[in-house]
């Protein structure tokens, strides 16, 4: 009996859960509560979702996300630049500024593992990693297509790594506070994986010229 006892309150408990996401929209600017909606809603459009009150549940994930990482991103800037006009200097200085950061640092790492979470209570681990790549502009799976299109004599434990890695970009691609900043995470990876065929002993300079003749070929042949 007490296993059917905690087996219910645990189904209560996951019930109780996946109600209602309230979107986070008080004191914030209605144009930009529309714009992060409408954001959110594309990459909701592509997920699949029959039921329109879990499709809303998801887009108010997403869209929150948004806001909480925004919501860090200016706190941590706020600090910075308190402590900037302070007037405080050298050791002191430094340690307030890296506080700050270490701040900003703890609330990114508790609001990354509890995104995925949320979304967990109505999407299936493929729905979530197609949230991921939409928050990251698809740049994964662009990126690994073009490597492969690019250098076609990949080795399969090759294309393992270059994916792992960009997989491994992505994760802090979703933090970042921009845009911009998403494909800086990429372009640190980028930069690894081609150290990592250059060693192998590709030739990129070469491998890349030739992949844009194929590219011009096809182009020509189209027309």
């Amino acid at each position: 009996m007490k296993v059917i006892h905690l087996f219910f309150c645990f189904l209560f408990v996951a019930v109780a859960s996946a109600q209602a996401i309230d979107l986070d929209k008080q004191n914030r600017d209605p144009k930009y509560v529309e714009s992060i909606v409408g954001r959110s809603q594309k990459i909701v459009d592509k997920l699949g979702i029959a039921d329109k009150t879990v499709q809303q549940e998801v887009c108010n994930i997403i869209a929150n996300r948004y806001f909480e990482l925004n919501d860090i991103y200016e706190k941590r800037d706020a600090k910075v630049k308190q402590i900037k006009e302070s007037g405080i200097t050298g050791t002191a200085k430094q340690e307030a500024l890296s506080a700050a950061e270490f701040e900003k640092d703890a609330a990114l790492y508790r609001s990354h593992f509890a995104f995925p979470a949320n979304l967990s209570l109505f999407l299936n681990e493929k729905q979530i990693e197609q949230v991921k790549d939409g928050i990251t502009f698809g740049v994964v799976m662009v990126t690994y297509t073009a490597t492969l299109d690019m250098i076609p004599s990949l080795k399969q434990e090759e294309k393992e790594q270059i994916y792992a890695w960009l997989v491994e970009a992505r994760e802090f691609a979703l933090d970042a506070e921009s845009s911009n900043k998403k494909h800086e995470a990429f372009g640190k990876y980028k930069g690894r994986i081609n150290n990592y065929l250059s060693k192998r002993g590709y030739d990129l300079v070469k491998e890349r010229e030739v992949w844009y003749k194929r590219i011009k070929e096809k182009e020509a042949q189209k027309k």
